[in-house]
């Protein structure tokens, strides 16, 4: 099962000139494949792409596993003016909603309880934004993203990127750990990361 490991292989695809995102989920160990991840817009918001920088626009990123033709998580961004909200759906039930920080060097989402709206954790990230961390509110981490570097072309002419996604010493504190890091891992590629 995809969400019953330790870490995860998160590769994005490589497109020229692509309408939407699609990211492979491999074992880190062997490179099997275990799932996917694409990027659904609805209708015109698809090819209003070609005009209006993507990141600020809504989408429905979904995660199938293996060859399952339902979602088993989605990960829906509204329209995107200051700050970056986002609601993570497993199974079709809240998990989280992230909500971007407006003024921070390091700090890029809160994540919130969808019931209550209380902080239960939060994303961090170095200077450099490789590494990032989903940490609790007392700062003890829940799991890390790692940019994975891909090579001098891949980096310089795509905005393609790898991660890998790994649970932390206290991941037993976030409900559905690695479903809520993968979720953190393609909403900072998607709109922190994208060229």
């Amino acid at each position: 099962m995809l969400f019953e490991r330790q870490a995860l292989f998160v590769k994005e695809r490589v497109g020229f000139l692509k309408l939407t995102d699609v990211y492979d989920l491999l074992d880190p160990q062997n490179g099997a494949t275990l799932g996917q991840v694409r990027d659904e817009p609805g209708g015109a918001f698809k090819y209003l792409r070609l005009i209006i920088k993507k990141a600020l626009l809504p989408t429905t990123f979904n995660v199938y596993e293996g060859s399952n033709p339902q979602p088993s998580l989605s990960l829906v961004k509204r329209a995107q003016f200051f700050r970056a909200r986002l609601e993570v759906v497993s199974q079709g039930r809240p998990l989280l909603h992230l909500r971007g920080k407006l003024f921070s060097l390091r700090g890029y989402y809160d994540v919130l309880d969808p019931a209550s709206g209380r902080e239960i954790a939060q994303v961090r990230g170095d200077w450099k934004g490789w590494n990032f961390q989903l940490l609790t509110p007392n700062g003890q981490e829940v799991g890390t993203i790692t940019k994975k570097w891909a090579g001098m072309g891949k980096e310089l002419f795509t905005s393609a990127d790898n991660y890998i996604v790994a649970l932390g010493p206290a991941a037993g504190s976030l409900p559905k750990a690695l479903e809520s890091l993968l979720a953190v891992s393609i909403a900072i590629d998607s709109i922190h990361k994208e060229k």
